[in-house]
């Protein structure tokens, strides 16, 4: 398949789980085991067109790092078990590893929390030329410490400070964070893997019961869907106050996950292929002293 083709149909099928304006967003609207446009028959055709996909995706990051000039930022958010790991795996296997940084952030330290709350991510935003993929990010600011209020009383802010407002202007900076990206040439996209209770619990039990996947188990896991509810009204209140034009969330069905994979390098191609990439061009000065190097190694 060629890369027009490629392109043509990666934007389609972004197009779809791009969230560019929240005014309206609903998490109701969005199924978490939509696979179209396939059918259940359809998962070996969105195999063959992930592996087209990762192929463009790799072209156009060598373009990125080639060209130093755009970066791209993809963040995931996701509750556990939907997906994050494998989805990175999968979509970034053919990628120049030295063009791609990967950040998993796991609970805060003690040093990151005496800052504030976007620090230990903004310190590893891309450079130039970089893929930067966060393995959850500043967001769960507002998604795990709005679920666990504990966790926000641990944060020592001062106590005028925490106000019924608190999520309303970490709303605010964070919009306010990636237009300041944005501005500097990174295009960010933030990703949220939807999958739905049923298939998280079916997940979790296959941990359980194969012992290869013992390991991935944690009770807190099981502990954490007694709050369920509160997550979702978290995720959607926080895609609805930050989708953007210039920073989309993509809300992925999750529960199928060979149907979140190709999502995920669609979403990726599709940013890549809306800036001009193309590896940098000569001038007429450098293309002579290219000639010259030329005849040299030639007249040895």
């Amino acid at each position: 398949m060629d890369n027009a083709k490629v392109i043509s149909k990666a934007r389609e099928l972004a197009a779809r789980h791009l969230v560019r304006d929240g005014a309206a967003f609903s998490l109701a609207d969005h199924d978490p085991a939509d696979i179209w446009p396939y059918g259940p028959s359809g998962k070996d055709d969105a195999k063959e067109l992930l592996a087209e996909s990762t192929r463009v995706l790799s072209e156009l990051q060598e373009m990125l790092y080639a060209q130093d000039r755009w970066s791209l930022l993809v963040m995931f958010q996701a509750m556990d078990a939907a997906g994050k790991d494998g989805a990175i795996k999968h979509v970034m296997t053919g990628v120049n590893p030295q063009g791609c940084e990967i950040h998993a952030f796991k609970a805060p330290s003690a040093e990151e929390r005496d800052h504030d709350f976007m620090w230990r991510c903004t310190r590893l935003a891309p450079r130039r030329g970089m893929i930067g993929i966060f393995n959850r990010s500043a967001y769960e600011e507002v998604l795990v410490v709005r679920a666990h209020p504990e966790l926000l009383r641990a944060q020592q802010l001062p106590a005028e400070l925490v106000t019924d407002r608190i999520w309303q202007e970490r709303f605010r900076d964070l919009c306010a964070h990636e237009q300041y990206l944005a501005a500097n040439g990174t295009m960010v996209r933030k990703i949220f893997l939807h999958v739905s209770k049923d298939e998280q619990r079916r997940r979790f039990l296959k941990r359980i019961d194969d012992p290869a996947r013992n390991w991935k188990f944690s009770e807190a896991d099981v502990a954490e869907r007694a709050h369920w509810d509160e997550y979702m009204r978290a995720y959607e209140d926080a895609i609805r106050s930050t989708a953007r034009p210039h920073a989309p969330w993509a809300v992925v069905p999750a529960d199928q996950k060979w149907y979140t994979r190709l999502v995920v390098a669609s979403i990726m191609v599709d940013a890549l292929a809306s800036v001009d990439l193309h590896f940098p061009k000569l001038d007429d000065a450098a293309a002579a002293r290219l000639a010259a190097a030329r005849a040299r190694l030639e007249s040895e």
